[in-house]
C-alpha cells in the first residue's frame, strides 16, 4: 500500500489531499478515514488508491503518525483553560492600555506574553 503525508485537509468540509511518497497528489475524503480519526497537515497515512472522476482518490486510509493526538492527550481540561483564558484577557487588557499610551512592554515582559499566547494557541488548536 502507498504511504504519504497530508498536504491539506479541511475538517469542516471533510476532504483534502495527500502527497504520496512518490510525489503524486491523491484526493482524500472523510469517508476513507477510520471512524474517529483526525488528520492534520503532516500526518502520515497508508492508503489504497482508486481512479475517481477527478483523478486518484484514497481508499481504506490508515493513520500511521497522527500528529495531533499527542497534543490532545497533553492538553489541559476545558475548565482549567477557562481560568487561563480569563487571566490572559486581564493580562492583554493591561498591555493594551500601555500600548494606547504609546509604550511597548519591555523585551522580557513581551517574551513572556508571547510564550503564553503560543501555549494557549497550541492548546486550543489541538
Amino acid at each position: 500500500m502507498p504511504t504519504g503525508k497530508v498536504k491539506f485537509y479541511d475538517q469542516e468540509k471533510g476532504f483534502g489531499f495527500i502527497t504520496s511518497d512518490e510525489g503524486a497528489e491523491v484526493f482524500l475524503h472523510a469517508s476513507a478515514l477510520p471512524e474517529g480519526a483526525v488528520v492534520k497537515v503532516g500526518s502520515r497515512l497508508e492508503f489504497g488508491v482508486a481512479d475517481g472522476k477527478r483523478g486518484a482518490q484514497a481508499l481504506s486510509v490508515r493513520v500511521l503518525d497522527p500528529k495531533p493526538s499527542v497534543t490532545k492527550i497533553n492538553r489541559r481540561p476545558a475548565h482549567e483553560m477557562s481560568v487561563i483564558i480569563e487571566d490572559l484577557i486581564k493580562l492583554l487588557d493591561g498591555m493594551g492600555g500601555k500600548l494606547k499610551g504609546g509604550r511597548y512592554p519591555d523585551s522580557e515582559h513581551g517574551r513572556k506574553i508571547a510564550a503564553v499566547l503560543r501555549k494557549v494557541a497550541d492548546d486550543l488548536d489541538a
